[in-house]
């Protein structure tokens, strides 16, 4: 006597699912408000332009523009097959050979970050500052920082490329903004976190190390990483909230 049956096995339902898409909508979204409301009431960015800046985070992650490509010679295996008499030997040899990594910059990751950056450093910090050359000093003070402390926790990844620990740039960056913000009251701390952060990042983690890579085994190194919520973005995001809650 034979037996066949059938057993559905749903360990979830779909009502569950979607409860659960609907509070990942929510999530972002309230996220994205949060972010909005930071950028026009702290950094200083026009009101118009946070649409298209939360538009150019979310798309552009996808996006990397090839800049350079990086060749090494490295040391390669290479079997050759030999055959006598019906057998068949296989015999290594040691030879070098051209590895190339294709260098990209990352639009959401790096591009827009560099893009406010330099739009902060113009007339929004000239008019938030009454001195604008203390300003720009804080922001060369906290971006040398952020590079050397950043570049010295990097490291360069076989096969991957560079990886820096997520919670140094904006810890690093948010404590030095604030112990200049202490010794010499700042007028824009926000700006200053976000500008030497989010270009300290870049520079420390990514261009710093862009020789490195050479002969690591990655095709592709993404300055500003892959995704938008990478080292350089985040920086800048989290260590602005960072200088805002420390100061009340």
């Amino acid at each position: 006597m034979g037996y066949e049956g059938r057993a559905v096995f749903r360990p979830v339902s779909m009502l569950y699912l979607f409860m659960l898409l609907l509070a990942l909508i929510l999530a972002v979204s309230i996220v994205f408000l949060l972010v909005g409301d930071l950028l026009v009431s702290v950094l200083g960015i026009p009101s118009e332009w946070v649409g298209a800046f939360l538009f150019v985070s979310l798309f552009g992650s996808f996006l990397n523009i090839p800049v350079a490509t990086l060749e090494s010679r490295v040391p390669m295996v290479r079997v050759r097959e030999v055959s006598a008499f019906g057998v068949t030997w296989q015999i290594p040899r040691m030879g070098f050979g051209v590895t190339r990594t294709h260098v990209m910059i990352n639009v959401g990751g790096a591009v827009l970050p560099m893009i406010v950056s330099g739009y902060l450093l113009g007339m929004p910090l000239i008019r938030a500052s009454v001195n604008a050359v203390d300003e720009y000093l804080a922001v060369a003070a906290v971006l040398v920082v952020v590079t050397v402390l950043v570049n010295r926790s990097a490291r360069v990844i076989g096969g991957l490329g560079v990886a820096t620990p997520a919670l140094v740039p904006p810890l690093v960056t948010a404590l030095a903004t604030m112990l200049i913000d202490f010794v010499t009251p700042l007028h824009s701390p926000a700006q200053v976190a976000y500008i030497g952060g989010t270009l300290g990042t870049l520079i420390g983690a990514d261009l710093l190390n862009l020789n490195r890579v050479r002969g690591v085994g990655a095709p592709v190194v993404s300055i500003g990483g892959a995704g938008t919520f990478d080292g350089v973005y985040l920086t800048g995001i989290v260590s602005v909230l960072l200088v805002v809650l420390a100061r009340g």
